[in-house]
């Protein structure tokens, strides 16, 4: 057993499997934030093999049951994770645009599999959020893609389900301060008002997440507007001694401390038109630097 840290601070007792680590981090508000008991209801792991047996997707799922002072708090949380180890798919086996294979080590997700964890993805918000009002907001370039599909996912479950969200969606840039008059602070760019924002339920969709220092510094801007809730997204979570431990409440993957490129992941604006997640080889890092 091992103890993980919310990004309130709050200890939770964690089971893991494989060495691979699951973060709960759905619990972030602050009247969970003290001296809390959790029961874990249910925990198993599943490897999915890809193809073939050496390439698994590892996924954890988590049913949880915690209460504080005679309230109580339940859910589910699922996590997708490609191992350290895991090799990649040969650019062979897949249709890659020609003027990119020499560029490129490996696939590590093609494009069908992103798709359906996305599917997934938007499941798990209409689940959470229920009839209650949702203002999506796309933090460009990146997540524009993401965006499109999770959006695209959510409209599909509102049509073809007996509940539904309504959906307000805005389109932000970030650009992080680094200096000691404004540290902590991003210039939100573009975007309706921010106070629009008040006592509504907010979701950030994000591309990825490497290092976590300019989503928390979005975070705490936004919350400072009030938001009834406020909630992150993001397709993928790199796994990577740089993080500073923030985790968004719905992932898609956590992926290894490689420089990725596909599916709207890019290097100096080349490879947003390849529809797989590969990996870049360094020989394309000076092909394609600026």
């Amino acid at each position: 057993m091992t103890f993980l840290k919310l990004p309130n601070f709050i200890e939770l007792p964690f089971f893991h499997t494989g060495g691979a680590n699951f973060f709960v981090n759905q619990l972030t508000n602050d009247i969970w934030t003290d001296h809390l008991q959790l029961n874990v209801v249910t925990h198993h792991s599943l490897d999915t093999s890809l193809m073939q047996s050496e390439r698994p997707i590892m996924t954890l799922m988590l049913n949880f049951r915690m209460s504080r002072n005679g309230q109580s708090f339940s859910g589910y949380v699922s996590h997708s994770l490609l191992p350290d180890s895991s090799p990649g798919y040969s650019l062979n086996s897949f249709c890659v645009p020609s003027h990119y294979m020499a560029d490129l080590e490996e696939i590590i997700l093609p494009h069908g599999i992103v798709q359906d964890r996305i599917q997934r993805m938007a499941r798990d918000i209409v689940e959470d959020f229920g009839e209650q009002a949702l203002v999506c907001l796309c933090v460009l370039k990146g997540g524009h893609q993401f965006f499109s599909d999770l959006f695209d996912n959510i409209k599909k479950l509102n049509n073809s389900t007996r509940t539904s969200i309504p959906l307000r969606v805005d389109f932000i840039r970030c650009k992080s301060y680094e200096n000691d008059e404004s540290s902590g602070k991003v210039q939100i760019i573009g975007g309706d008002s921010l106070s629009s924002l008040e006592n509504q339920n907010v979701l950030i969709v994000e591309d990825m997440i490497d290092t976590g220092k300019t989503m928390v510094n979005l975070v705490d801007t936004l919350l400072e507007h009030k938001p009834k809730s406020l909630r992150v997204a993001s397709l993928f979570l790199k796994r990577t001694d740089r993080s500073n431990g923030f985790k968004p409440d719905y992932i898609g993957f956590e992926v290894p401390d490689k420089f990725l490129v596909g599916y709207a992941l890019d290097y100096n604006e080349y490879f947003r038109d390849l529809d797989h997640v590969a990996v870049l080889n360094r020989s394309a890092m000076d092909k394609y630097r600026k």
